[in-house]
């Protein structure tokens, strides 16, 4: 759609630039031009103001201050990536981050190298090649697995403590009405465990157990046994911590383990967004892992961020601003990706699926504002501003991307054929 240009500023203002600069501003307003739904405006340094999209009374329009002549540059040579980074570094700001990416998701069509998206590119993304080998060096061995989840989870404790809830859950809440995030929290952890049938005396083992949120409701309110892996040191020591706190160190045993290395017999398995840090190539191991570890009657429970089937291999095949500065080595998988590793490796099956990615995107609005409410605590704990505002893009980024339908979350139950002793009906 041809674009609404306001020019405040008199034309020479542009052209003091250098030709990089020239290029990289041109290269960039071209996709923008592109736009033909949501609406965003754009107000360039020398105050010029340009609407890009098409404007409806159904659709709020995004503003995007551009406070230096680096964005340009950085999205030229990064394309996603560096408009990312343009945000950490202070080169745009807006009003309301979601407003803005929710735009360019609305119009991912005809944005080059953005994820997902199948917009031939341009100039874009000059270090497209380098960024691919660098995520490939982060694929998901057992020591890779390690130092990648280390770098997003082992930040501090006290850091996610500022901002989670009282259950230190960091997954998506499941929300019946208005009540706060801690019963909406144990809300997800109800629905899961009455899908998997669980009954006193069972044994149940969860894969990435996280703060230990999921196994300590589990083992209180179900009566199981519960086996909790971590691959994070600082999420084992303070599940341990809260399991002798909660009086269940003879109900849960919290274990410094990668899955692959468990063995032992299990009536459940349970695993609340872990698979998407497995990656693609790994997904087939660990439905293998879960077939062994898994008794003739038991039953597996997942929750697992997931992307649309049609843009999978595109997603697998980039890398975007989220795997390289949140979860290096992680990929979202689709739900046909899911089936398809499951079915390849063992006799599982699909009994149940349901979806509720609006209730990913409330839990990330709430953890955004608690997080901005806690700015001087998370700065008192020694990050610095761009450690801040890449936190703010990484909380918008996925609320955005949830509310847009872009991404959704769903829980899944996978169980043996004939298996008369699990029915799950509904």
């Amino acid at each position: 759609m041809k674009p609404i240009d306001s020019n405040t500023m008199p034309a020479q203002a542009v052209d003091q630039s250098s030709w990089l600069d020239r290029i990289a501003r041109k290269t960039v307003l071209s996709v923008f031009e592109r736009f033909d739904r949501s609406p965003i405006l754009l107000r360039l340094p020398e105050g010029r103001e340009i609407l890009f999209g098409k404007e409806s009374q159904d659709t709020e329009t995004a503003i995007l201050n551009i406070h230096s002549k680096s964005f340009f540059r950085r999205i030229l040579i990064n394309g996603e990536i560096g408009f990312g980074e343009a945000y950490m570094e202070g080169d745009w700001s807006t009003p309301e981050l979601t407003h803005v990416i929710a735009a360019l998701i609305d119009n991912l069509e005809h944005i080059p190298q953005m994820s997902g998206s199948h917009a031939k590119a341009l100039a874009f993304h000059l270090l497209g090649t380098l960024n691919k080998f660098a995520h490939w060096t982060r694929r998901n061995t057992r020591n890779n697995s390690r130092r990648n989840i280390s770098e997003h989870y082992d930040l501090s404790n006290e850091f996610y403590s500022l901002w989670l809830d009282e259950t230190l859950t960091y997954s998506s809440a499941w929300f019946m009405g208005d009540e706060n995030l801690k019963t909406a929290q144990e809300n997800k952890y109800q629905r899961l465990c009455e899908k998997m049938q669980l009954k006193p005396g069972m044994e149940v083992l969860e894969i990435g157990c996280g703060w230990g949120g999921f196994s300590i409701f589990a083992a209180r309110n179900f009566g199981v046994k519960m086996t909790a892996i971590t691959i994070s040191e600082a999420q084992f020591e303070k599940a341990s911590a809260r399991v002798l706190e909660e009086g269940l160190k003879d109900s849960v045993t919290v274990l410094l383990s990668d899955y692959r290395d468990i063995e032992g017999q299990f009536d459940a398995i349970a695993s609340i967004e872990m698979l998407e840090a497995v990656g693609h190539q790994y997904l087939k191991d660990y439905f293998a892992k879960c077939h062994h570890l898994l008794k003739p009657a038991g039953r597996v429970g997942l929750q697992v961020i997931v992307c649309p089937d049609s843009r999978y291999d595109a997603m697998r095949k980039s890398v975007d601003w989220i795997k390289k500065h949140i979860f290096p080595g992680g990929q979202l998988p689709s739900i046909k990706a899911l089936i398809d590793s499951v079915n390849a490796t063992g006799d599982l099956y699909l009994q149940h699926l349901e979806s509720f990615g609006m209730h990913y995107a409330k839990t990330l609005n709430i953890w955004r504002d608690q997080f901005n409410e806690k700015r001087d605590a998370v700065m008192d704990l020694g990050f610095d501003e761009t450690f801040f505002r890449k936190w703010n893009y990484y909380l918008a980024y996925c609320e955005a991307a949830f509310a847009s339908r872009n991404i959704n979350v769903s829980q899944l139950i996978l169980s043996r054929p004939n298996n008369t002793d699990f029915v799950l009906e509904g």
